[in-house]
């Protein structure tokens, strides 16, 4: 499946970083014993939009999440080459499957979106966070 995307080296740069920090955390976490069932993580994307604050004594902008999209992921350790073709098989399905309903969602649900109100390449200012507190309103819509 080929998918459009915006080259922008912050952004791959910013996403090999959490990666990379997540496939840490869980390579420690696997060494602790969980290493025979896989080692689960998560990975979370949230957009931001900028509202000025509107109260007497405060000035600026306050960033506010509208929305969130939680990826789970799962470390899997295959000892042998015909389960590394199977755990490669599964992670392709399940990609697809996870790039589908994101794309699947993103069109039927639009009416959230804040209006594009900058001229910059990326208009909403977003973070990409590593096993998300489960406090947060994304993790309670539990979109993915």
């Amino acid at each position: 499946m080929t998918l459009p995307y915006i080259e922008n080296v912050e952004i791959e740069t910013l996403i090999d970083q959490r990666t990379a920090a997540l496939v840490r955390q869980l390579d420690t976490t696997s060494e602790t014993g969980a290493r025979n069932t896989g080692v689960r993580g998560q990975m979370a994307v949230q957009f931001f939009e900028k509202k000025r604050r509107k109260a007497w004594f405060t000035k600026g902008e306050e960033e506010v999440c509208w929305e969130q999209w939680t990826l789970d992921v799962t470390l899997a350790t295959p000892r042998t080459e015909s389960e590394r073709a199977k755990v490669r098989n599964a992670m392709e399905a399940m990609l697809l499957k996870a790039a589908m309903k994101i794309v699947t969602t993103v069109n039927m649900e639009k009416d959230h979106i804040p209006p594009i109100t900058t001229s910059e390449a990326n208009p909403f200012p977003y973070q990409i966070t590593i096993n998300p507190r489960a406090d947060s309103w994304g993790a309670r819509m539990s979109l993915f």
